[in-house]
């Protein structure tokens, strides 16, 4: 039975049995953090060398094509060890770690990173897993393994926006079936969150958000989204993206940040895998990169508008 107790005994073991996840969480004791404000909020930087894997990763189509997924079960390491979910997903140990205890949770079969029709596996998860954040990559959001549907688990406690959320949500946007949606004003991340105790309730209402998205030339709505239980209510936030990675990224010289935002960028700690961009990185580089990457506060109202209107309609 999947709980907060045995996935904390799965890291508990793995941290004996399983080497690369030993020295994966060592080095996490030495990764070094700063604190940036970025319009009136707390957002931290972590310097982590390990990340290099993921913040780097060649996601185009052939890359993808020519390696092997490394989330796929022939693929795993020897001595990873996995915790089934449901009848369809295995819960591991990342040993790639940003949290302090920090889990990916790929489904069985090998198929692509889509989210729709899998939020209720996210949400189911969440409140199995109380003690933890969940969340998800969008394909081209920050996903390493684009080609294989995957979530992924923190620990509470160490998202900025877990807290922060609220400062900037003010009254629901809409109400429907015990449902309040936000549209956050003022966060340096413009996002959608979304609240209630009924998690069909819920899912019914991203399934009408995520229908009214554009898709433009992907295969879903760019997004990333983090959920999680918090006094009997799941909160889930949809991020909205607009661009995989901002133009810094792909700058010569003194111009490159490598900066590749997904969920935790956006929930509030930047990860910088470099010496060199944690040592530069500033506020307005934040600042700037969100406002490159994710879908503008105009762009979340006219979502608002469109959903309030379809609401309208079926009423």
């Amino acid at each position: 039975m999947v709980s907060n107790q045995t996935v904390k005994e799965l890291l508990a073991e793995q941290l004996i049995s399983w080497p690369m996840a030993r020295t994966g969480y060592e080095a996490l004791r030495e990764v070094q953090s700063k604190e940036l404000d970025v319009n009136g909020y707390t957002f931290r930087v972590q310097f982590n060398p390990a990340r290099i894997r993921s913040s780097a990763a060649n996601v185009d189509a052939k890359a993808i094509q020519e390696r092997p997924c490394f989330l796929c079960k022939q693929n795993l390491p020897a001595q990873q060890k996995a915790l089934p979910f449901g009848e369809g997903y295995s819960i591991l140990v990342n040993p790639f770690p940003i949290f302090e205890q920090h889990f990916t949770i790929p489904a069985v079969k090998h198929e692509d990173q889509l989210i729709h029709g899998r939020l209720t596996d996210m949400l189911e998860l969440a409140a199995l897993l109380s003690d933890f954040v969940l969340f998800y990559n969008g394909p081209k959001c920050g996903a390493s393994a684009p080609d294989h549907i995957h979530f992924q688990a923190g620990n509470k406690g160490f998202l900025p926006v877990e807290a922060d959320w609220r400062r900037a949500a003010g009254e629901p946007a809409v109400r429907h079936n015990g449902t309040s949606v936000y549209a956050l004003k003022g966060y340096p991340v413009p996002m959608l969150v979304l609240t209630g105790d009924n998690a069909a309730a819920i899912n019914g209402l991203f399934d009408r958000i995520y229908s009214l998205m554009d898709t433009g030339t992907e295969a879903e709505p760019m997004m990333n989204l983090l959920a999680w239980v918090e006094d009997g209510q799941w909160i889930l936030c949809v991020m909205p993206r607009t661009l995989h990675r901002p133009a810094c990224y792909f700058k010569e010289g003194d111009g490159n940040l490598l900066i590749s935002p997904a969920s935790v960028d956006l929930g509030g700690v930047f990860i910088t895998p470099q010496a060199k961009d944690y040592e530069k990185i500033t506020s307005q580089d934040i600042r700037e990169t969100l406002q490159e990457v994710c879908l503008s506060e105009a762009g979340i109202q006219e979502i608002i508008h469109k959903l309030t209107k379809s609401l309208q309609v079926d009423a």
